[in-house]
């Protein structure tokens, strides 16, 4: 048998017979039309055998994997992954109907598609074209893109291990002053740096920082005092302070040893 054949998911409660190479898989298998390979083929047409023979029939309680031809598989992959999309484009034309208070005629009429059309759309018995998804997008009032929203997509994910943030250099940082970033997402996701803080000695004078966005500063141990603008906050541990980047900020000084917090720094905007 070829070890790189695919897999056929074969879904019949029924017997199924292994074929010989080239033959059709009988038995309606729905997830792919192709030939089946056994490792020891049947005689091309004869029926199956009753329950508890010894003949090669295989017997198919809920799901078998048989061998089948990478080919049958990918093309299985395919029209799976074409269902799958169709299904959620149709969930997301009803949710934004009716999110409009539209009734399927009223969306049928704005969009210039056919009552029947749009309920086989909606219903995802069929996969809606390019064009379509512009017609709806404007008669929706939404992008086309919003049809896709929610679908699996491949996303980063940053595991950093407990002592093990990078180390970082702040402007006016000192001996004694550590700065470990937590992770840092690529590209547009790139919108927040979390930053562990960690002051093990006392300075006559701190830094001020300023920087586009939000920061949000929580007290893991010790007892400080910050400052933002003009103001100065006691913080122990337990202790959220959020305040806008732009104001110039930093600690004013230590009231014990060692402290540490988390700096969380927040740019742009947040999309729905």
């Amino acid at each position: 048998m070829d070890p790189g054949a695919g897999l056929l998911i074969a879904t019949s409660s029924a017997r199924v017979r292994a074929a010989k190479q080239g033959s059709p898989l009988k038995g309606g298998a729905a997830a792919g039309r192709g030939p089946a390979e056994a490792e020891q083929p049947a005689a091309e047409d004869t029926e199956a055998p009753e329950a508890g023979s010894s003949d090669d029939a295989l017997s198919v309680s809920a799901v078998e994997l048989i061998r089948a031809d990478p080919g049958d598989a990918f093309e299985a992959a395919v029209e799976s992954g074409e269902h799958v999309l169709g299904l959620h484009i149709a969930e997301r034309i009803r949710e934004y109907r009716q999110q409009l208070g539209l009734s399927g005629s009223q969306l049928a009429d704005a969009s210039g598609l056919s009552k029947g059309m749009l309920s086989k759309l909606e219903n995802g018995q069929v996969s809606p074209s390019l064009a379509t998804l512009v017609r709806l997008s404007g008669a929706l009032q939404v992008p086309v893109t919003a049809f896709f929203r929610g679908l699996d997509e491949e996303r980063d994910v940053l595991l950093v291990k407990a002592g093990r943030g990078m180390d970082i250099s702040h402007p006016g940082s000192r001996a004694g002053h550590r700065y470990q970033l937590l992770g840092n997402m690529r590209g547009p996701n790139k919108r927040m740096e979390p930053v562990l803080v960690t002051l093990l000695e006392r300075t006559e004078v701190f830094p001020l920082y300023q920087h586009p966005g939000t920061e949000l500063l929580y007290l893991l141990s010790g007892m400080m005092e910050y400052a933002v603008g003009r103001a100065e906050y006691s913080l122990e541990a337990g202790d959220a302070l959020q305040f806008d980047g732009e104001v110039p900020h930093g600690p004013r000084r230590l009231l014990s040893l060692p402290t540490q917090f988390l700096s969380i720094k927040a740019f742009g905007g947040i999309s729905s």
